[in-house]
């Protein structure tokens, strides 16, 4: 018997720790066995929208997240993922997906937000009222599954949650 991979995604507003806790799960596994798919490098990077109107990323996501898990590889999807814009896109994923799949929601108040936003590099390109523009309170996709974490767990709480919620969930 195969055990098909994992997928795991992991939501949250900006500066809400997706990023790095997604990168530190990947190293928390096997070399190799894990893609991290982040939602700021497909959209920001690999095709220059913007997050609103027409575009490509959500399709593309999919894709890449398809391939990865046919792959069988451990997958983590990473970003906001707002849920008016990608409720359907994560509810397709997860029934279309035939192995396990974990959801994570970072919810984290705008203050912390803002706090955790002033210590990264962006911070002299986007101001806070840009970051507070964008924040969402409470945006859970409310899927029976979700997970919501929130601001009173370290980053280190956070890793180790999810990489116990994946122990036995690992072909």
């Amino acid at each position: 018997m195969t055990l098909v991979p994992a997928l795991v995604i992991l939501r949250g507003n900006s500066a809400s720790g997706k990023s790095t806790v997604a990168r530190r799960v990947q190293r928390g596994l096997p070399r190799g066995r894990v893609a991290v798919i982040g939602q700021d490098h497909v959209r920001r990077e690999l095709l220059w929208e913007h997050d609103s109107g027409p575009g490509d990323t959500i399709s593309l996501v999919e894709v890449m997240v398809r391939h990865c898990l046919a792959r069988g590889r451990i997958t983590v999807l990473e970003g906001i993922f707002r849920s008016a814009r990608y409720q359907q896109m994560c509810e397709r994923l997860i029934v279309g997906h035939d192995g396990p799949s974990l959801v994570y929601y970072l919810d984290v108040s705008l203050p912390e937000t803002l706090r955790r936003h002033s210590l990264k590099p962006i911070a002299d390109h986007v101001s806070d009222e840009q970051v507070a523009s964008w924040y969402i309170p409470n945006d859970e996709l409310a899927l029976p599954s979700e997970i919501i974490l929130d601001e009173r767990h370290s980053e280190d709480e956070l890793v180790a949650r999810i990489l116990s919620d994946l122990e036995g969930l690992v072909p």
